[in-house]
């Protein structure tokens, strides 16, 4: 006989529960990938909706002078027609681009707090595919605007407004999934492998837009859009929200030869029996329910099958448990705000991602102009900051786990990130080598907080344990810090604009300022933790499954 190869070996190396894991752990990262992919376009795109009008002139000047001197004359170019995209050819063009983007960001951000408390209500698979497939047709309608030769600014503001509402039911939905599936052992690390989907989504997304920006960017935002409802259609089909979902399938599956008769012994009062199952040295408890609670189980627990005829049954002392009949009823908006902890974190967020999405809209500019670089350079310069991010959002987890302290964690990243700042926007201009270290420094400090607190601790205190056992607050706990952040992430493009005409040293200090402010909201929460008894490293086997 063959050796098993050492490839096989490896895969019945695990189990099923590991298995399922992994299939929600890659499956969400694909999904809110996807999300990010389609935001990304418009970014890319700015660049065309508005050209630079004043080299197209030039180019057309010089072409007609040489057309008339060589007795040829080659068709003129007209500014209205082939410099920009109305209306975005006016010179307020930067006004009606920053509109679009805070039309979508404003949206978002008011979207995300009605998001959470709907998902909440409503099946997460179907939830999230519906929000997927709308999210795709509002991306390919923006692109059907140069297919259709449509210039209507109202048009492409009413597409970004809907395209933001729909996306909040990305970030609550994979989220909830991903906590409901791992537990919080080593979620830190976990959550911070699994955030880096943000920068993979906006790198897929550039090099997508990118393509056909310059030949038709109306395919920029179609394709895109079609990805993101390709993959809402395989959330439907295979997304599992929770590890209970699946006791239905295995119980329905079952083999009837394969399960054990029991006999009907008489119960105390009515109440039904409790029988032990002795096989192979191992002992399992199961109930021999009667009447209509045949084949009931609780929300939260395992359901013990019997694997074999050869089982013996024997009856045992009876115990009577009271438990509730109903699934737990989804958290209030107020109930969520009462848990400890989500107000700070929730405000800490809102400046902590101020910070983020500045650098997200301006970092290119600022380093087009402090390292003197052109716009192609600059801004592959730019994603060193996001390869920083990913950076620091695995190391803000890793720590935290094992400190067991996540505010403190986060407090010390906010701590540093304030005078680095400050160190990039003088070190920036001394050329490329530290302006690359900056950049990768920054980018770690900047978006550990961000990652952390949107993911790991989002989970932690969507299953707090104030909540006794209801984990349905998950999606309303995200919703509501990632909503308030978004509100932060809203304000802080818009904020650099008004600022930087004054000199770029005014924004960093903003900058600044808004980590020393994310920093004093979470001080009562580090104070609690360095004086908590319990102040631990997280063990590996605590709160396994919710």
């Amino acid at each position: 006989m063959a050796p098993v190869p050492p490839g096989v070996h490896l895969l019945v190396s695990f189990n099923r529960d590991q298995w399922y894991r992994a299939l929600t752990f890659g499956l969400t990262f694909l999904l809110y990938t996807s999300f990010h992919l389609s935001r990304k376009p418009i970014s890319i795109v700015k660049s065309e909706l508005h050209k630079n009008c004043s080299s197209v002139s030039e180019l057309a000047t010089s072409s007609s002078s040489a057309g008339s001197n060589g007795g040829s004359q080659l068709p003129s170019l007209h500014a209205d027609m082939d410099c920009s995209w109305k209306p975005f050819d006016k010179s307020n063009y930067k006004q009606l681009l920053g509109a679009m983007d805070y039309s979508f960001l404003c949206a978002y951000a008011v979207g995300m707090y009605l998001s959470g408390i709907i998902g909440e209500r409503l099946p997460i698979r179907l939830y999230l595919t519906v929000g997927m497939l709308t999210s795709g047709l509002f991306t390919c309608l923006f692109g059907l605007g140069y297919i259709y030769n449509i210039h209507s600014l109202g048009f492409y503001i009413f597409v970004q407004v809907a395209n933001g509402l729909v996306q909040t039911t990305g970030w609550p939905s994979v989220v909830t999934c991903i906590g409901n599936w791992f537990g919080k052992g080593r979620r830190g690390l976990i959550m911070g492998l699994w955030n880096s989907h943000t920068s993979v989504g906006n790198i897929l997304g550039s090099l997508i837009a990118g393509y056909w920006v310059s030949s038709n960017w109306g395919l920029s935002f179609i394709v895109p859009g079609l990805i993101i409802a390709a993959m809402g259609i395989v959330c439907f089909l295979f997304l599992i929200e929770h590890p209970n979902d699946l006791k239905s399938v295995y119980v329905q599956d079952s083999d009837p030869s394969n399960t054990v008769p029991v006999k009907n012994w008489n119960g105390v009062n009515g109440h039904k029996e409790l029988y032990l199952q002795y096989k192979e040295g191992k002992t399992q408890a199961y109930h021999c329910c009667q009447d209509r609670v045949q084949n009931r189980k609780s929300y939260d627990t395992e359901l013990l099958l019997p694997r074999d005829s050869g089982s013996v049954c024997v009856p045992v002392q009876q115990v009577v448990v009271v438990k509730s009949e109903s699934e737990p009823s989804a958290i209030s908006f107020m109930g969520a705000l009462r848990i400890p902890g989500v107000i700070e974190f929730s405000l800490c967020l809102l400046f902590a991602k101020l910070v983020s999405y500045t650098f997200l809209f301006w970092l290119p500019l600022y380093i087009t102009k402090a390292a003197h670089l052109d716009a192609k350079k600059a801004g592959d310069l730019s994603t060193l900051f996001d390869v920083g991010g990913i950076v620091g959002g695995i190391l803000a987890g890793v720590i935290s786990d094992k400190l067991g302290k996540r505010a403190t964690t986060c407090a010390i990243m906010l701590l540093l990130a304030a005078p680095t700042l400050y160190v990039f926007s003088m070190i920036s201009e001394f050329g490329l080598g530290p302006t690359v270290g900056m950049l990768l420094v920054c980018g770690g400090l900047v978006n550990g907080p961000y990652a952390l607190i949107t993911t790991a601790v989002s989970a932690d205190l969507g299953t707090h344990k104030s909540l006794k056992g209801n984990a349905r607050a998950l999606s309303t706990v995200t919703a509501i810090i990632d909503g308030t952040g978004s509100v932060g992430a809203a304000l802080g493009p818009l904020l650099a604009g008004l600022l930087s005409a004054g000199g770029w040293d005014q924004v960093f200090y903003m900058l600044m300022t808004a980590d020393f402010l994310a920093l004093l909201l979470l001080l009562r929460l580090v104070a609690k933790e360095l004086t908590s008894n319990k102040s631990r490293p997280i063990s590996a086997v605590e709160l396994k499954e919710h």
